[in-house]
């Protein structure tokens, strides 16, 4: 009763308070987005989206990349080890600070085949580099720090081989995961060039496919629980790549090249110093764009939609648990892998 007390307060707001990623930041270069659904005005390396509403249902093929997400025409250079930081906003335009405070956030990357701003990511195999979720004893959420215009922030990997790969910064919203097919997942992609002379890569069973990363029913996604402290999360997904520092995740905090969104005033709009490769906006890994921009779009979220166009490769169910209390942390990863199909 007091969970659904706490969503009759809470969800005038939530209907409306969506967003998007507006700004990333690679080692203080930073790179502008374009505004949902409008005509792109900026060669990005953010893939734009075509609404500021969350993805619903899993098996939904927007989950890879976004709504609708497009080809961007630049790309960004990166080196192992390059801090990234991804500005989420609110609204439309970039200009209010994220309104969500409740589930994780989750970064993962995957190899693109040639540019990744020709590369469709429908059949990407993606494996993680971080997870943050609960903060240490105090039951409150990194995610709630996005709410002050702290950007999230990651780490590429320091072994990871030179490529091209997107980094996908994904934000689950639980605040009516209470129910099945309540989360909503806000996925976005940037374009990389990552250089250096390391070798290091994930194993085959360490990657997925979106979709076929996760179901609506698995543990951190369906979250029935999630305002009755103290709160026992489970992290959805593969676990952090072994090769990552720190591989494998402890106590709701995340691990491997995890880092705490950061507290430090976001810069200023800077130019890219990378030049634009040449592409003209497709829609990759999503549903088509609409025929008409708008500025202010309305969610229209459906429930565990399939109509994809993208086939399973291959379904992980995570059991991987965060326990977090006044007195321990423990983590224990269970993962099934299913096949091919």
């Amino acid at each position: 009763m007091i969970a659904f007390a706490v969503l009759s307060l809470l969800l005038p707001t939530l209907v409306s308070a969506h967003g998007y990623v507006a700004q990333v930041t690679i080692d203080g270069t930073v790179y502008k987005g374009n505004p949902v659904g409008t005509t792109p005005t900026v060669d990005s390396v953010i893939r734009q989206v075509n609404t500021n509403s969350p993805v619903k249902g899993a098996t939904n093929p927007d989950i890879n990349c976004g709504a609708g997400a497009q080809l961007a025409k630049d790309v960004a250079n990166a080196n192992p080890g390059s801090t990234v930081e991804v500005l989420w906003s609110g609204g439309t335009s970039g200009t209010s600070p994220w309104p969500h405070n409740t589930g994780p956030i989750m970064h993962y990357m995957a190899k693109c085949d040639g540019s990744c701003a020709s590369y469709n990511s429908t059949n990407a195999e993606w494996f993680k580099i971080s997870e943050l979720g609960l903060e240490s004893n105090d039951q409150t959420w990194y995610q709630a720090q996005l709410q002050s215009g702290s950007p999230a922030t990651v780490t590429i990997p320091s072994t990871l081989a030179a490529g091209n790969y997107l980094l996908r910064s994904e934000i689950i919203a639980l605040q009516l995961a209470v129910t099945e097919g309540g989360a909503e997942f806000y996925p976005a992609c940037i374009q990389l060039s990552v250089g250096g002379s390391q070798t290091g890569g994930p194993t085959s069973s360490e990657e997925v496919t979106f979709p076929g990363g996760y179901t609506d029913t698995d543990p951190g996604i369906l979250t029935p629980n999630i305002y009755n402290p103290p709160i026992t999360y489970t992290f959805p997904g593969p676990p952090v790549a072994a090769f990552v520092s720190g591989g494998s995740s402890s106590s709701g905090s995340g691990s491997g090249s995890s880092a705490s969104p950061s507290s430090s005033p976001t810069p200023s709009s800077a130019p890219s110093t990378h030049s634009p490769t040449p592409s003209s906006p497709a829609n990759v890994g999503g549903s088509p764009p609409p025929s008409s921009a708008s500025s202010s779009p309305t969610p229209t979220p459906t429930s565990g939609g399939s109509g994809s166009t993208c086939r399973r490769k291959r379904s992980l169910t995570s059991g991987a648990q965060t326990n977090v209390n006044a007195s321990s942390k423990s983590r224990m990863h269970k993962r099934r892998l299913g096949g091919s199909h």
